[in-house]
């Protein structure tokens, strides 16, 4: 499970580096450079030892990335610089997974057992309790909702981003083909890019900007940019392809979850925010109400039964 853990300690950095770059450069605009970023290191991979741009499932692979970098990513970058690195990735890892049963229900009819509602229910209060106000955060109301709405869009764009990647996957499977995890991270970050660019094209026209412009004094930024776009949609979104390659979505998710916990020593080092008791136990609530959602009480039973 070494992939699973890697990408749980690299979206934990990329969180962090994502928080300072967005308030230094805005959210549109730092996101866009660290996707083209690792649209370029991915591609050197996927157009010399992967697929390039070829495969029964490319179409579909670039569905998932126009919800997964599209709608997820720009909601995730406007959540970071409002409410904060460690509380914007607590909601889209938490959400993101009873979002994506919901849809895997709807679309491919898997019903939700009763403890899987209960794991849901978990991990609402859990993320509730992280979330409620307090003197650690300080922001308005308005900004302070603003970001948790864009922290739930994106962990609805992460969860259907992943469950049409899933799709994507069975495609290429029926028609024989195997395709690698860094060329499923390129073929996905293709419609990321060119909807980040159009949305940076947008609001430098919108502020009458120059698209080459970038504020007085953020040289210092840019290697927290390439840190971000290395750790997060290049190598993070690799190793997290890499693990569901091999493992099945129970035993990865439960692992990736462990984000938000991951994230409070980076946190707490780069922003010096130091998280009060009640959200260290909501985020501790909510990764218990994951690992049940994904079958962690069979595990148990099983594990108990022997």
């Amino acid at each position: 499970m070494l992939p699973a853990f890697l990408t749980t300690v690299l979206f934990s950095i990329s969180a962090v580096c994502a928080q300072r770059t967005s308030k230094a450069l805005g959210g549109v605009t730092a996101n866009f450079w660290r996707i083209l970023l690792a649209t370029f290191v991915l591609g050197l991979w996927a157009h010399t030892k992967g697929q390039g741009t070829g495969g029964a499932a490319f179409s579909i692979f670039l569905w998932s990335g126009v919800l997964g970098f599209g709608l997820g990513d720009v909601a995730l970058y406007q959540a970071l610089p409002r409410i904060g690195s460690r509380l914007s990735i607590l909601l889209v890892h938490c959400l993101a997974a009873p979002f994506a049963a919901a849809v895997e229900w709807s679309w491919l009819g898997t019903r939700m057992s009763a403890t899987q509602m209960i794991a849901g229910a978990l991990i609402l209060f859990g993320v509730a309790l992280a979330l409620a106000p307090g003197r650690h955060l300080n922001v308005s109301r308005r900004v302070f909702w603003s970001g948790v709405l864009g922290g739930v869009l994106a962990a609805i764009g992460q969860a259907l981003g992943a469950v049409v990647s899933r799709q994507a996957y069975r495609v290429a499977a029926h028609a024989g083909e195997h395709v690698d995890a860094v060329t499923a991270a390129y073929q996905r970050i293709l419609a990321g890019l060119a909807i980040a660019f159009v949305i940076w094209i947008f609001v430098k026209t919108r502020d009458r900007k120059s698209p080459s412009d970038i504020p007085a004094g953020c040289a210092r930024v840019w290697p927290w940019v390439i840190i971000n776009a290395l750790s997060g949609p290049a190598l993070g979104v690799a190793c997290y392809q890499w693990a569901l390659s091999g493992h099945g979505t129970g035993v990865v998710l439960p692992i990736v979850a462990l984000t938000p916990l991951v994230i409070i020593p980076f946190s707490r080092y780069v922003e010096g925010e130091r998280p009060r008791k009640r959200s260290l136990a909501g985020g501790a609530i909510a990764v218990i109400g994951v690992f049940l959602l994904v079958g962690g009480a069979s595990w148990i039973s099983q594990y108990l039964g022997r």
